[in-house]
């Protein structure tokens, strides 16, 4: 019986009621149908779930989340495509649960409130263990991470801790903001382990450096841009966005860096960077996973020289990093692909193929 009939049969009609009865009897239909549909909306969701590592992506319906004391949930408007996406595909990263909806770089609108947020790679933090409480949340000894411990935006919808979604500045439509939640923020925190350093250079060009490259140039450093040799269209990009120099990664830059962040996973890297250093220089590894680093003389260590990485992110990176971004303006270069093509996405980012960040279109 529709929730018209039932109102309708328990009055005996419509026809007899006064006005107050009859916007009673209105509002009593109008929760009903907005509660009906709700459900059903809410019943299934489309996802791209992936089962095992090595196998693609599945797309598949499945049933939404459902938020828990201190969560909320987030309808998915879109979700950027990260190299670490990419690294629990190929099995890179070991310990997914599983099956998984990948994506941590997530833009929705809380369904409550209405309110858009941005939610990163953090998912949670104890908040008591010996990191956490020393301002060092992103080495929480029991943390969990999103789209990797807990499903991610990869999805019409996802849940997330209300306490790890932040606000996202105006002036950045969905999809030209999903790049700043990980590419931007992980850049960031590297930019910040990198020092006062003058003289950059960024080894890898994607998602994270022609963000950070903006960043660099405001504070007023030159940036050097190394690619991979051929990769014709991100040194002209990384030129688009003001890096003083690029070219690629055997030739090297034309003079001494001060600090030196590598972005790509390549371990190889390593000693490449640090013969570029000048004397008490810095390199910094921003990935989740690096191939492994191959053996170098100690004289590339010496005169001070530093080799560090940098890990996650804390929420304090994340507001000062999107209060910052509308400031600059940094600008995201994006390539937009709808949920389904995920498979796609992620390929054409293995093989280089992507000019600035991928995105994914959910809604």
């Amino acid at each position: 019986m529709t929730a018209c009939a039932a109102v309708s049969g328990r009055n005996g009609g419509f026809g007899h009621l006064d006005r107050a009865q009859g916007l009673q009897v209105v509002n009593h239909v109008t929760y009903y149908i907005v509660n009906y549909v709700n459900d059903r909306k809410l019943s299934v969701m489309h996802a791209m779930v992936l089962d095992r590592p090595g196998a693609p992506l599945e797309p598949r319906d499945v049933q939404p989340p459902k938020p828990r004391d201190g969560e909320v949930l987030l309808r998915v408007h879109a979700c950027g495509v990260c190299r670490t996406d990419l690294h629990i595909v190929d099995g890179e990263l070991d310990r997914p649960k599983l099956p998984l909806i990948l994506g941590h770089q997530i833009v929705g609108t809380v369904e409550e409130t209405g309110k858009r947020v941005g939610v990163p790679w953090l998912a949670w933090t104890c908040g008591v263990c010996r990191y956490c409480t020393s301002g060092r949340e992103n080495l929480c000894e029991r943390a969990r991470f999103t789209g990797y411990d807990v499903d991610g935006g990869y999805a019409e919808w996802a849940v997330a801790d209300e306490r790890f979604c932040f606000p996202l500045p105006d002036g950045y439509p969905d999809l030209q903001a999903a790049p700043l939640l990980c590419a931007g923020l992980i850049g960031y925190r590297a930019l910040r382990v990198a020092g006062d350093a003058s003289r950059l250079g960024l080894y890898g060009f994607g998602a994270a450096a022609h963000i950070i490259a903006q960043v660099a140039r405001h504070e007023g450093r030159r940036v050097f841009a190394l690619a991979r040799p051929g990769d014709d269209e991100a040194q002209a990009l990384a030129r688009e966005l003001g890096a003083e120099w690029a070219g690629d990664t055997v030739t090297g830059p034309p003079e001494e860096l001060d600090a030196a962040i590598i972005f790509a996973p390549a371990g190889e890297l390593v000693p490449v960077a640090l013969g570029a250093l000048a004397r008490g220089g810095t390199v910094v590894c921003a990935g989740i996973h690096m191939s492994d680093i191959p053996s170098f003389p100690y004289e590339l260590l010496w005169e001070e020289r530093v080799v560090r990485s940098v890990a996650n992110l804390t929420r304090r990176d994340a507001e000062e990093f999107l209060e910052l971004a509308p400031l600059i303006p940094v600008e995201t270069h994006v390539e937009v692909h709808p949920l389904d093509d995920a498979n796609e996405a992620l390929a054409r980012l293995r093989e280089g193929r992507i000019r600035g960040a991928a995105v994914l279109q959910v809604a």
